[in-house]
């Protein structure tokens, strides 16, 4: 295969293929053997073989090909002229009309720190595992600030450990300032932000405490809390904003098909299953065991190859019913965004898995939700013991606690806060049924939404119990002022 066939191989190309390419010694075959990261049409990173060797190859194709090879391979120079680690660049090559190439030595048996985490981000935060991952990243972080450098896409993904070294990848988001120089310190605010924002909020707190791994590598600066937490704060909400314009379109976390005669979107990871199970939701739905039937919606759990699943039907009920819901986003799609918008900032919630809306020429008629489903009970069930007494477990009010706090500081209003949509989960409170939620653009818009949710959720017991004194007693009634 020329390298320029690449561009219409979509996806997934069959592998293995090989892909001719040629350096200084002549032409040769690149044996690619798996796909690590596909962007169609566009960069196909992959290991495979060149010249007897293993390889990490980058090909790149299309109109910006060229582009995206010279900023590759600038960022791969400036780490080695700075006498950072990264893996050897072995080839590269750019052919007018085919692409562009680079072939690193393969790293093997190596690690990213990225799913070094994922192996202790269960853990109780900042935890002995959770810290010594922080520490090194941090520290090779501080390393590259301290010879002019910064990563742009900054991410434990992008830090790879093999045989106790830690290699710096991806030189396309290898910047510099004055190479040799630090970096000044509104750049290092700047970047350092970039990857708190992309830790979980509860490391926050301990932010300081994790600078000192920073510091011991890079002491140029000091760096005021305030005036990094604006940094952090401003790139968690780009990348909130940025997430959730993906919800809705094909790229590499979702598979998004949209056309006059319907909107699907599923999980990429779930793109195979999930799209049979779309094809036959009614059929499921009438098979399995239904929750809520008729009306506005119906909902049921459904046993699929082994995996309990929950689907939700939004109906229509009739013509003026669909006179009131053609021309807008369907609820099944607003609890799809509401869905990822929780998952995304760490707020417990049943995995949003798959979405279909139908449609005729645009106007949109039924829509289904498909979720993971929760085993755990509701909260009306769990605390049915301590209604009268007030003695629930201290670990599920420091929970509920925890939710609430949660809520406030995103400006999240649930807006049907009924006990029924409160499943005790893996020692979380997870919220379903997000057909009303909504995040509030200011304290003013939100506090009134609070104060009914509030309401709503302190109706579920006896307003003379003990349970509801205990609870009412915990829960903010008064909100942090807008400032």
């Amino acid at each position: 295969m020329r390298l320029s066939e690449l561009k219409a191989a979509g996806r997934y190309p069959v592998l293995p293929l090989s892909v001719s390419l040629a350096d200084a010694a002549g032409p040769a075959e690149l044996q690619l053997l798996s796909l690590l990261r596909v962007l169609p049409g566009q960069r196909y990173v992959g290991a495979g073989v060149w010249r007897g060797r293993p390889v990490l190859a980058k090909l790149l194709v299309g109109s910006k090909a060229a582009r995206h090879f010279q900023r590759e391979l600038d960022g791969v120079r400036l780490l080695s002229a700075q006498g950072l680690t990264t893996p050897q660049l072995l080839a590269d090559g750019l052919k007018d009309g085919e692409g562009g190439w680079l072939l690193f030595d393969f790293l093997e048996h190596a690690e990213s720190l990225g799913d070094t985490w994922k192996q202790v981000e269960q853990q109780p935060v900042l935890s002995d595992g959770q810290g010594a991952v922080l520490a090194e990243a941090l520290g090779a972080i501080g390393q590259m600030h301290r010879k002019g450098l910064w990563q742009e896409d900054l991410h434990l993904d992008n830090l790879l450990r093999q045989g106790g070294r830690l290699y710096l990848i991806d030189g396309a988001g290898i910047c510099c300032e004055t190479p040799g120089q630090p970096l000044s310190r509104q750049k290092v605010l700047e970047n350092l932000g970039v990857f708190f924002a992309q830790l979980p909020k509860p490391i926050e707190p301990f932010i300081e405490e994790l600078l000192v791994y920073y510091l011991l590598s890079n002491g140029e600066h000091a760096l005021p809390m305030e005036a990094l937490q604006k940094q952090i704060d401003k790139v968690r909400s780009w990348r909130l904003k940025d997430f959730l314009n993906k919800v809705g379109r094909e790229c590499t976390l979702f598979s998004v098909q949209r056309g006059a005669f319907g909107l699907r979107a599923i999980r990429r990871e779930e793109e195979s299953s999930m799209g049979a199970v779309l094809e036959q939701a009614d059929t499921l739905l009438d098979q399995g065991h239904l929750y809520k039937t008729g009306g506005a919606a119906s909902v049921g759990k459904v046993e699929v190859d082994g995996r309990t699943l929950v689907i939700k039907r939004y109906n229509i009920k009739g013509f003026a019913h669909w006179l009131k819901r053609f021309w807008r986003p369907s609820r099944a799609w607003h609890s799809w965004r509401e869905g990822n918008r929780l998952a995304f900032l760490g707020i417990a919630t049943p995995k949003p898995l798959a979405l279909l809306e139908k449609r005729f020429l645009w106007l949109r008629s039924r829509a289904y939700l498909i979720t993971e489903y929760l085993p755990g009970p509701d909260i009306i069930e769990r605390f049915a013991p301590y209604v009268e007494n007030g003695d629930a477990p201290e670990a599920e009010l420091l929970a509920l606690d925890h939710l609430f706090a949660e809520l406030i500081r995103e400006r999240i209003s649930h807006g049907d806060f009924k006990g029924h949509n409160l499943f005790w989960q893996q020692d979380r409170w997870a919220l379903i049924d997000l057909d009303a939620m909504r995040q509030h653009g200011s304290v003013g818009s939100f506090a009134p939404a609070y104060a009914r949710d509030r309401a709503r959720f302190m109706r579920n017991w006896p307003e003379g119990s003990a349970l509801y004194q205990v609870i009412d007693q915990r829960l903010p009634k008064d909100l942090p002022s807008a400032g």
